[in-house]
């Protein structure tokens, strides 16, 4: 099992998207996911259709400890694609474990067991996906102390590497002090219009700067993938024939390579 965090702390690039279909496109080429939601906000899980009323046990629950993870998992509509639902509760779990020894080893911990979780058939996740709040918080240290890697969404557009150096260096300082196998696997360049001569220019910029850390796959901007997660559906279900879905199957596919090239080195 691999667990990826998609972290970045500038809010509207596409991160919750990201996780949401990066998701779905993994599970659909046959990986078993769960999308952990540490947005107070989440957005992710009702991109997934789970209702707001149905979310009885929650991450924060799993963060206080009033809960094990395997009573937050919820299946989803896509096969093989699991959640774990956040709730407006995440908003002030900070000052309640603030006080806390292993205030930054909840959700570690909660991972743990993880293959204790009841899905089907008792095969195990391949992936985790913790979507992280648009903040360098104590819920995004949670999570990239609980990562194998870091995916980073990065808008196209002309602020793309503003904070971009501050969400590294604080991979970095947890690298050395909470997590010392933690990675970026990737920077993931969305919300791309190649009408826009500026987004363009963004892409060769941050390519420029971080080499092969960028994928190859560009998400587009693109109207169907925005509209899909008010039906409660992620793009690739919403219309997998629209270039957005599309782009998210070769991300996913891509992270996949990256992931045997890993493993054999």
């Amino acid at each position: 099992m691999r667990v990826l965090a998609l972290a970045n702390q500038k809010g509207g690039v596409g991160k919750t998207t990201t996780a949401i279909n990066l998701g779905t496109a993994l599970a659909a080429i046959g990986e078993r996911v769960l999308i952990v939601d540490l947005d107070p906000q989440g957005n992710a899980s009702t991109g997934l259709g789970i209702d707001r009323k149905s979310r009885l046990v929650s991450t924060y629950d799993v963060i206080v400890g009033d809960h094990p993870l395997s009573e937050a998992v919820v299946p989803t509509s896509v096969p093989r694609l699991w959640i774990a639902p956040s709730t407006l509760d995440l908003l002030g779990v900070e000052l309640e474990i603030a006080a806390t020894s292993d205030r930054t080893a909840r959700i570690k911990k909660a991972l743990a067991q993880v293959g204790d979780l009841p899905v089907e058939d008792g095969r195990p996740f391949s992936y985790v996906l913790i979507d992280c709040p648009p903040s360098l918080n104590l819920l995004t240290i949670n999570a990239l102390a609980a990562s194998d890697s870091v995916v980073v969404p990065l808008q196209c557009e002309f602020f793309a590497l503003e904070g971009l150096s501050q969400l590294l260096s604080t991979v970095e300082q947890v690298r050395k002090s909470l997590n010392p196998r933690l990675t970026i696997h990737g920077i993931v360049l969305t919300m791309f219009d190649p009408r826009n001569n500026l987004a363009t220019q963004v892409v060769a910029d941050v390519r420029g700067h971080m080499g092969d850390k960028v994928y190859d796959t560009v998400i587009p901007r693109n109207v169907r993938v925005s509209e899909a997660p008010s039906h409660g559906k992620p793009a690739l279900l919403y219309d997998l024939k629209c270039a957005g879905s599309q782009a998210y199957l070769r991300l996913a596919s891509e992270i996949i390579q990256r992931e045997r090239q890993i493993r054999a080195a």
